[in-house]
């Protein structure tokens, strides 16, 4: 709601009026479905109660370094990483109070507004009307007290309707540009911007939401999460957020602090004007729509191209809007008929290190092989594949340090297995036109030895071989994990056996509707001592906290060293007698610890 002076009334409070009486047409016609869903609600949880397509996309929303994000969604936990309310003094730092003046200076009324782009910030309509209202209005930035109760200085900046003023009065919003220097000089950059996604299904039915607001004109308030959505429209949402008058514009957020809705009115209680029933936000994906379809100028086409783009990066995984280049091929079945895969004796003759044993859940989920068995068989490493994920159970390598050689990568070029059906092979749907990378499980230069090193370089190249992982997935002590067993390899000649693979929990991410990628990932290496012993240890890269007797720092990725007993808890797998060659595994109550550097590693 807006805020205006007592006695003064204006076009503006009309369309405020408006606003509300549309509001509480919908909440009126609505009334048997809002109750269907408060009854669903008392015995479901938001993720049982939306639909499927809306609840796959906020899955995916959840930070994945945030191990209790899933927990507060479905009503069983209400803790929060201490970051959790930093992200939200930064979201709040683009939040404005919008201080309207007419041509002679004086103020009319207030209410809130927020940066969407660099340039561009986002109200109501019937906050900012017309161009000529933001031409003589102020957004003033800073307007909220410090940790002493002390006002902090205001920064007030100046509209430009003249390089953009978009308004629409059905959807109630207003998308104005801003001058890039306030008025004593302070870049408008200092305040950053709350990037838009334009996908729906950034919040379900239920699910608390959170504003910060400017309420009645004072400095900047935040009502945190004592509300729930409990309707959903196609172009808004109700919801019982406390808001007061001067609210109107303000952005309203989920939990991980995106901005699901552009705040505007509160829903009158018909049995009394003095009171509100719920309240009413326009959706963001409704306003992304409308302005898509816009004729504009150049310079405004800009403007809203560069406002898309941030849209894109709001998004956590689709940020890259062109596909990256990838060649997508499949190999003749003759390329397969030699290869004999992960070699169990390849240590020693004596000393067999078979591929480990499925639990009896594994064993239904494996999927088996056209040419018969469930393992797939590439030169010099094995894998077996997880019908329900379409994701490795596992792979298998052998490492002959005395024979490797150093090719070089060849161009991105990726293969379907023909001998298994591609609907189980995660391929472009899941890694295209976003920040995932393909990561090799098998990793590409282990394999890379003796008389079949190119064919066995290409063979990595396998969609089976890869499992989904963000760019910016912190690996430093992964690699150097794997650079330190390759290394060990090649200087001192030693053969090695390497056994990786995800880790499958049924609450991982879902994205695009339809994968699940996985948090967690491990790997096993065996080799021999110099007193003709073997020597098993086992790896865990974590980055949520799931494993409850190992420490987890927020926002940090960690590789620990774990027993192996560990990894077999975790996946299913049996390994089998390695476990009785595990330095940890000797030791009474250990649990793991971290790897930060090559002398913590315990061989």
């Amino acid at each position: 709601m807006l805020i205006l002076p007592n006695g003064m009334y204006s076009k503006i409070n009309e369309n405020l009026i408006s606003q509300q009486q549309e509001a509480l047409r919908r909440y009126m016609e609505r009334g048997s479905r809002r109750q269907h869903i408060a009854a669903e609600l008392q015995t479901k949880t938001p993720l049982e109660v939306d639909t499927p397509k809306r609840v796959a996309l906020r899955k995916a929303l959840i930070n994945p370094r945030d191990g209790l994000a899933l927990e507060r969604l479905i009503g069983k936990s209400d803790l929060f990483p201490i970051s959790y309310l930093e992200a939200g003094l930064k979201a709040g730092k683009s939040v404005c109070r919008i201080e309207l003046r007419d041509h002679i200076g004086r103020v009319l009324g207030h209410g809130t507004g927020f940066l969407v782009s660099p340039v561009l910030l986002l109200t109501n309509h019937h906050v900012l009307e017309d161009a000529d209202t933001a031409r003589f209005s102020l957004a003033q930035f800073n307007y909220e007290t410090d940790l002493n109760s002390r006002p902090r200085q205001i920064k007030s900046f100046r509209f430009e309707p003249e390089r953009l003023f978009i308004t629409d009065i059905k959807l109630d919003f207003t998308l104005v540009a801003l001058e890039a220097s306030s008025i004593d000089g302070i870049t408008l950059s200092e305040f950053g911007y709350l990037p838009l996604l334009a996908e729906t299904g950034k919040a379900l039915l239920g699910e608390y939401v959170s504003i910060i607001q400017h309420p009645s004109g004072a400095p900047k308030a935040v009502a945190i999460r004592e509300n729930k959505i409990t309707d959903i429209f196609d172009d808004f949402i109700h919801y019982s957020t406390d808001t007061e008058p001067g609210s109107s514009g303000s952005p309203v957020f989920n939990d991980e602090w995106l901005v699901i809705a552009l705040h505007h009115a509160g829903v009158p209680d018909p049995d009394d004007v003095r009171k509100f029933i719920a309240n009413e936000g326009i959706r963001i994906s409704s306003i992304i729509k409308f302005l898509t379809v816009q004729k504009l100028l150049p310079g405004e086409k800009e403007l809203i191209d560069n406002l898309i783009k941030s849209i894109s990066k709001g998004s956590g995984l689709d940020v890259a809007p062109k596909s990256r280049k990838m060649l997508i091929k499949e190999l003749n079945p003759e390329w397969y008929e030699d290869a004999t895969g992960y070699d169990p004796n390849f240590l020693s003759d004596s000393r067999e290190i078979p591929l480990p044993k499925l639990s009896a859940a594994l064993e239904k989920d494996a999927l088996p092989v056209k040419t018969g068995g469930k393992v797939l068989h590439y030169t010099h490493f094995s894998i077996v594949m997880s019908k329900s994920r379409r994701l490795a159970l596992y792979t298998a390598v052998n490492i002959d340090g005395n024979k490797l050689l150093a090719l070089k990568r060849a161009k991105d070029k990726w293969y379907f297995d023909s001998r298994i059906d591609s609907k189980y092979q995660c391929g472009p749907a899941l890694y295209d036109t976003n920040d995932l990378d393909r990561g090799h499980l098998v990793r590409r230069l282990d394999p890379v030895w003796g008389e079949l090193a190119v064919k066995a370089n290409e063979d990595t190249f396998h969609f089976t071989n890869c499992a989904p992982q963000h760019k910016n997935f912190n690996q430093k002590t992964w690699q150097e994990l794997e650079d330190y067993i390759l290394n060990n390899s090649r200087n001192h000649q030693l053969k090695v056996s390497v056994f990786t693979g995800p880790v499958f929990r049924s609450d991982d991410v879902v994205y695009r509707g339809q994968f699940q990628i996985p948090a967690e990932y491990w790997k096993v290496a065996v080799m021999g001592k110099e007193d003709d012993m073997l020597s098993a240890t086992a790896y865990l890269q974590t980055q949520k906290n799931l494993i409850h007797d190992l420490e987890f720092a927020y926002g940090q990725y960690k590789t620990y060293q774990v027993p192996i007993t560990k990894i077999e808890n975790i996946t299913g797998l049996d390994f089998g007698n390695l476990r009785n060659y595990d330095p940890l595994g000797r030791t009474e109550a250990v649990v793991g610890h971290i790897i930060e550097k090559q002398e913590d590693i315990k061989i």
